[in-house]
């Protein structure tokens, strides 16, 4: 008779997948996916030898066992801290539970105990009636000697600027450490530090990843809140159209949908969002794939987190073909009007119902803001090299444009400004609806690490839009997008080179004045050094 283990996963047709070692002896049973999805940190990962090429060689994962604890992200929303802890894997033998810990009068007193998921090794801690009104020394526990050990912030409601550090799309072409980032968002020390996703670009192997991306920032998030949500490579595509959960039957993601396994998909999200404030409406969409689109309120400035991904249509078969793919236009002349066709979605309705809400909420808020993935229309024009000029993206959110228009027409109700990422290019733009700047700012923040995909903003007649702003930019002023959107650019951060333009944004909101300052940072910039310069045409200060 086979061991249980072993008779679960031949039932399961997961048998290839097992080869134990003795030393630890049998892996736990672990969620079928399909495709080898994080090969690296599932069933007897410790006998899994280092990828043969230096590019694909994420981390060590054979951690000495007082390191396993990596790190921890955590918010507080309405009195309850919700605390999720990463681990390194861990072997059969070793407990799966962690704990919790806080100071109080001088003194470690534990409050929490939680287990760990063996599917991506985290875990989440929920503490209500926490004392939002003082800062409270943690630490998170596991055996005997693995510790992780931060400050939870007191909400700073009595400040009068609220400081907002935004990073997007760490690309793994640079497996080495952030210090610039580290060293200069600590030394700007803002209230909340917000990652707009692509966090990992491995695809299938999200542990390994998530992990050598919370080594390169924990000193970041460790004593102050932050706020991560995955983008397309989190979950293992190139680009999404989540299309409210459906299977994806093409790798490419253009017939909308989720091509990796469900469960794949809700470990990273778990990894990822488990310590956002609680979804404003927690069911599920298809294949059981989890929400977590909510707010959270920091200082008094109330920030909306979107899933600009989750519900959007996918383009293949919705729209007459206007290039060799799906998603890309390239001819300048066709008709905008030809690809929003009925019945597409963006942010879907439940969304656009929990934004439309949330716009109308003003009790103890001084200011908001909108957070997501990526920008409410097309504002670049180069891809990948400064010679493939690409129309319009349907991967940006100026497609659908009615989808897009109601999106940005309730992020102007709310008197809310919009930061994204994933563009790679930085960008401050104000969108227009019926007119020109009539509607929300927005601040695209740029690239983390810029030399895998640049892009460029570089109008095809070199000429400056409608009604120019002053700026040392050439190209500034009113455009339509490829998608015959209305947008005014009012800076942008064109990359020297490919692997130039990376950097990050830090967002300062001004409760007393009701404005918002947008800086921009390059990565290469020393903050704490006399003379540090922006890019050129930041800051911007808007009035929302």
């Amino acid at each position: 008779m086979l061991p249980m283990t072993k008779r679960i996963l031949l039932l399961a047709g997961l048998a290839p997948m097992l080869a134990c070692s003795q030393e630890h002896g049998e892996p736990p049973v672990k969620a079928p996916f399909a495709k080898g999805e994080d090969s690296l940190c599932v069933n007897d990962w410790w006998n899994r030898p280092a990828p043969a090429r230096p590019r694909d060689r994420i981390l060590d994962l054979k951690v000495p066992r007082d390191q396993v604890l990596a790190f921890g992200l955590y918010t507080v929303m309405d009195g309850k801290l919700k605390l999720s802890a990463q681990l390194y894997p861990l072997y059969p033998e070793e407990t799966r539970t962690v704990r919790l810990e806080i100071e109080k009068a001088g003194e470690w007193q534990e409050i929490a105990r939680e287990e760990v998921n063996d599917l991506g090794w985290s875990a989440l801690f929920e503490v209500a009636d926490w004392p939002a009104d003082r800062d409270v020394r943690y630490r998170l526990r596991h055996g005997e000697r693995a510790m992780f050990e931060g400050l939870v912030r007191r909400d700073p409601k009595d400040k009068n600027e609220i400081v907002l550090a935004a990073l997007s799309c760490n690309s793994n072409q640079d497996r080495g450490m952030r210090e610039n980032y580290v060293r200069n968002i600590n030394h700007q020390d803002p209230d909340l530090v917000f990652f707009a996703g692509d966090q990992s670009y491995d695809h299938k192997e999200h542990t390994a990843a998530w992990l050598k991306f919370g080594l390169q920032f924990r000193e970041v998030f460790r004593n102050r809140p932050c706020i991560s949500i995955p983008d397309d490579h989190d979950i293992g595509q190139g680009n999404l159209w989540g299309e409210g959960g459906k299977r994806a039957e093409l790798a490419s993601g253009t017939d909308g949908g989720y091509f990796f396994h469900p469960e794949y998909v809700k470990m990273v999200e778990r990894c990822q969002t488990a310590n956002l404030p609680d979804p404003h409406d927690p069911t599920p969409v298809e294949q059981g794939i989890g929400v977590y689109y909510t707010h959270l309120v920091v200082g008094g400035v109330d920030f909306a987190i979107l899933e600009d991904r989750k519900f959007k249509t996918g383009p293949k078969d919705r729209h007459p073909m206007k290039g060799p793919r799906p998603d890309h236009i390239l001819d300048p002349g066709y008709d905008p009007e030809v690809v929003d066709v009925p019945g597409l979605e963006l942010l879907g309705e439940r969304q656009l119902e929990f934004l439309g809400g949330w716009a109308d909420e003003r009790e103890g808020v001084a200011m908001k803001a909108v957070l997501s993935q990526t920008g409410f229309c097309g504002g670049a024009h180069l891809h990948g090299s400064k010679n493939n000029r690409l129309h319009a993206d349907m991967d940006s959110n100026g497609w659908p444009q009615t989808g897009r228009d109601k999106a940005v027409a309730l992020i102007k109700k709310a008197g809310a400004v919009h930061i994204g990422g994933d563009q790679h290019l930085a960008t401050v733009i104000q969108h227009g609806v019926d007119e020109f700047r009539d509607g929300p700012w927005a601040f695209v923040v740029p690239a983390s690490v810029n030399n895998y995909y640049g892009r460029w903003w570089w109008p095809q007649d070199e000429q400056p839009g409608g009604n120019p702003p002053e700026s040392p930019l050439p190209w500034v002023g009113d455009y339509l997008d490829g998608f015959g959107n209305r947008i005014t650019m009012h800076a942008y951060a064109n990359p020297e080179n490919p692997s130039r333009g990376g950097g990050y944004g830090l967002v300062r909101f001004h409760k007393d004045q009701g404005t918002v300052t947008f800086e921009c940072w390059p990565r290469e910039a020393d903050v704490t050094r006399p003379g540090a310069r922006q890019f050129p045409g930041w800051p911007v200060t808007v009035t929302p």
